[in-house]
């Protein structure tokens, strides 16, 4: 899918790029022909203009502007121009303006033709000649002819110099594209990947409970004449497995609205000292059967904006996961709440072995364990981080982690208090 999607991204850029550049060549070759036909115009205007034994104007190399423009355009006078007169249908004069070699016969074929053309100006294709026709007043015919070749010549060179121009640009830019289309597409092939791990893992995770549940039920199938009491070991079994499913299935509901926009918020004014002190009770009585020591320095009245279900679920994660791994030799917890600047800071922090550095940067990533063993025995999904990542960027704060082996692994939440 990457792939396909990449190819269709640099192809997408080419068309458009060669589009623009098409564009861009078609207004320059169709505005050059304009103005060289305009040239061509010129020059057979001033042919007309002259006399039949009259030579055009002589330009002297670095005349002021208004001498250089006295003769009309200087471009257009050095268009090879002859002009014939004509009298009851017979050239009686060919002007060739002193450096212009036409015959009798070719300057008497292109009267012909532009005569038979019954139109004041026109291009004879065959001869490669443009003409303009006058009548005079005594009834002669006036006609100039301007060579068409170096049109052609100069449209031409400036065609090909333009295909190439265009080869080359589609050459460059489809390695442009081939390069940003990595680049841009590298968070794409990351999510994908991250999409496909955690369909993977929920798999998994769901996997497990259905198992027991459908080894439980096929137990009690089997003995249906038992009593219920009989039977209660493994009906408690599958309820407290259908109760951890369900939990799953709710983390998951959770983080799927988290990531689409959708997680649906409160938002009030919370004293999050209060909020903290009140998730620190429920677990006393947890870390004091753990053997972990619980300490606390909660600043009073520090109050933000936010959704209040959602930052106690948020405590409750960062102090359960602390109070799990809590380790000796001498387990404890300290959490603190403090104003730093215009943001409340809250630090986690759990004695025990430290977190290897290599996992450090995925401890937010769903599913992952650092220990998924240990995880799994404790009852673990590896979903609790990346909820408390959720919650904190909804509120617009930042979460963090550091682990060291002489202090422990301390998590730091940074929340605005608007």
């Amino acid at each position: 899918m990457i792939r396909r999607l990449r190819w269709k991204f640099i192809l997408i850029n080419l068309l458009l790029v060669g589009l623009v550049l098409t564009v861009v060549f078609v207004l320059l070759l169709t505005s050059n022909a304009r103005r060289l036909a305009d040239q061509g115009s010129a020059a057979l205007h001033m042919a007309l203009n002259r006399g039949d034994d009259e030579l055009p104007p002589r330009f002297e190399i670095g005349a002021p502007p208004e001498q250089e423009n006295r003769y009309g355009d200087s471009n257009a006078s050095m268009i090879p121009v002859f002009s014939v007169t004509v009298e009851d249908g017979t050239v009686v004069s060919i002007n060739d303006g002193g450096h212009v070699d036409v015959s009798e016969e070719t300057a008497a074929q292109a009267a012909q033709e532009a005569m038979d053309a019954e139109q004041d100006s026109g291009v004879l294709s065959d001869l490669g000649l443009r003409f303009l026709m006058e009548e005079k007043p005594d009834g002669t015919i006036r006609i100039a002819f301007a060579d068409l070749s170096w049109e052609r010549s100069t449209l031409r060179t400036l065609f090909l110099t333009c295909l190439l121009i265009w080869l080359l640009a589609m050459a460059a830019f489809f390695f442009v594209s081939l390069f940003l289309a990595s680049l841009a597409l590298r968070p794409v092939e990351k999510a994908w990947k991250q999409q496909r791990q955690f369909i993977a893992d929920a798999s998994h995770e769901l996997k497990t409970p259905l198992t027991v549940i459908l080894a439980n039920t096929g137990i009690v199938l089997a003995h249906p004449s038992d009593t219920v009491d009989s039977q209660s070991k493994w009906l408690g079994y599958t309820q407290e497995e259908a109760r951890q499913m369900k939990g799953l299935v709710e983390d998951l509901l959770f983080l799927a609205k988290s990531d689409s926009a959708r997680l649906p918020t409160h938002p009030a004014q919370v004293d999050l000292s209060q909020l903290v002190q009140g998730c620190l009770l429920p677990f006393e009585p947890v870390a004091f059967e753990a053997g972990v020591a619980l300490e606390s320095h909660i600043d009073p009245g520090l109050t933000l904006t936010g959704d209040e279900g959602q930052l106690r679920r948020l405590v409750r994660i960062l102090l359960d996961n602390a109070v799990k791994y809590a380790g000796p030799p001498h387990p404890a917890v300290r959490v603190a709440l403090t104003r730093q600047q215009d943001k409340l800071r809250l630090t986690v922090h759990n004695t025990g072995d430290p977190i290897p550095p290599e996992h450090l940067p995925h401890l937010f990533e769903r599913f992952y364990r650092a220990d998924a063993a240990r995880d799994r025995a404790q009852g673990g999904y590896g979903l609790g981080l990346a909820i408390a990542k959720s919650i904190t960027e909804t509120h617009r704060g930042r979460i963090s982690v550091t682990s060291t082996p002489d202090s422990g692994t301390t998590f730091t939440v940074l929340l605005p208090r608007r």
